[in-house]
């Protein structure tokens, strides 16, 4: 019996392609995700906050006075001194379990490090995600850095400002921006993040001292060349009349101010809480004093620097038709009745042009410099040149020296820092 050899399988047929202009075009794998998240936080001005029958800050923590709570307290260590043990009895009357993170309040502590420190005293006391919150008493760089560790641990954690500072109360305690500095930028690692809260008590006032109710001035003055005639005029009575300093002891005329001045930035920064728009009239002072703030040797604390770089913008101002004479004059002399600089050493033509440079980084390739067009009113240049820079300057250290001593008019800069 003889086996037959098995056919050969057929060679199967090639399989047939469709040419590449005949697939068919995959689905599309591109998704846009949208949302919105609402931002809403009060501003109030309480007097009396730290006493055990003001509900004003227990609210703020969470606290009814019947259930046990707990916060986090990141304090400016001199208002620690002044005010801690008043703050412990407080919290201690409505049953508020208080940790404690103290703080230098100087400019040197305000980097990085120093916003990690509070993020790990938030780990140390284990702190709830949504339901305890970090209070932030103290001035403008403990409300910055406390601002930037609530932002950053578990990618936001609540928190409520304190501020205890003039410059606080109308300004740094009031907004959405929080902030370090690093090398020599100011704020250069910043985050925004709304408080629940602030509570502004112009009681801590009275604590103060002079150079920083002068430092605070300098914001309240900004606002006024920008956006309120009728508060430089309060300002000129009250500071060539009872002095700066009666903007700490109270009265209806320190309160009209603080308040026009909270007010007006307010309505500033609302519309615009992201920046989204970079024309803002409250840079204005803002974009040559970061600049000087940080290589000034002694350290000039904000308001001073601001007040430097105003004086430029009144300069610039008047050189450009839009701020006459008469009224250039009034805010220069403004400032120097207050206390505040208006020029300094470190200020040459070059750094000037630096700073501008680095301003137009910061605002999206165009200078953007607000301008006062005439008192209470501001319009923004894109076109400042070094000349310009230069004669400014030289007319501020020219009406420096006719305001100053006959020391200060030599034909040096003058350095008017308040003592």
């Amino acid at each position: 019996m003889s086996l037959a050899t098995p056919a050969p399988s057929p060679t199967p047929a090639a399989p047939v392609f469709a040419t590449p202009v005949d697939l068919p075009k995959p689905p599309g794998l591109t998704w846009r995700v949208q949302s919105r998240e609402p931002v809403g936080y009060d501003v109030h001005v309480v007097r009396g906050l730290l006493d055990p029958a003001n509900p004003a800050l227990a609210r703020a923590c969470g606290a009814d006075g019947q259930t046990p709570t707990r916060c986090l307290v990141v304090v400016d260590d001199k208002v620690h001194t002044l005010y801690g043990d008043r703050v412990r009895a407080y919290l201690d009357a409505w049953r508020v379990e208080s940790f404690w993170k103290v703080l230098p309040g100087d400019e040197a502590a305000k980097e990085l490090e120093s916003a990690v420190e509070v993020t790990e005293a938030m780990t140390a006391m284990g702190l709830l995600r949504r339901t305890e919150k970090i209070v932030a008493i103290g001035g403008g760089v403990v409300l910055d850095v406390a601002g930037f560790a609530a932002s950053l641990y578990r990618r936001g954690v609540p928190y409520v400002r304190v501020p205890t500072t003039l410059l606080g109360q109308i300004d740094a305690g009031i907004g959405v921006k929080t902030g370090v500095n690093h090398g020599t930028h100011k704020n250069r690692l910043g985050t925004y993040y709304a408080p629940e809260t602030a509570l502004m008590d112009p009681e801590f006032l009275a604590t103060v001292e002079p150079r920083h109710i002068v430092n605070g001035l300098a914001e309240i003055i900004k606002m006024a060349l920008v956006k309120d005639a009728t508060l430089f005029g309060l300002l000129e009575a009250t500071v060539t009349g009872a002095g700066p300093q009666s903007l700490a002891a109270g009265g209806p005329v320190a309160t009209e101010v603080i308040s026009r001045s909270i007010a007006g930035m307010l309505d500033e920064l609302e519309p615009n809480l992201w920046e989204q728009v970079l024309e803002r009239s409250v840079d204005y002072g803002h974009t040559f004093s970061p600049s000087l703030e940080l290589r000034a040797d002694p350290p000039l604390l904000h308001g001073e620097a601001v007040a430097v770089d105003m004086a430029i913008c009144v300069a610039l101002a008047h050189h450009r038709g839009l701020l006459s004479a008469e009224d250039a004059d009034r805010a220069l002399r403004l400032m120097h009745t207050a206390g505040l600089p208006l020029t300094h050493p470190v200020f040459t033509t070059d750094l000037l042009e630096e700073a501008l440079r680095d301003a137009v980084k910061h605002r999206d390739g165009l200078q953007r410099m607000p301008l006062t067009d005439g008192i209470g009113r501001v319009r923004f240049v894109n076109d400042l040149t070094r000349d310009e820079l230069d004669r400014a300057r030289a007319f501020v250290r020219q009406r420096a020296g006719a305001l100053g001593t006959a020391e200060d008019a030599k034909d040096t800069d003058l350095l008017a820092v308040a003592s």
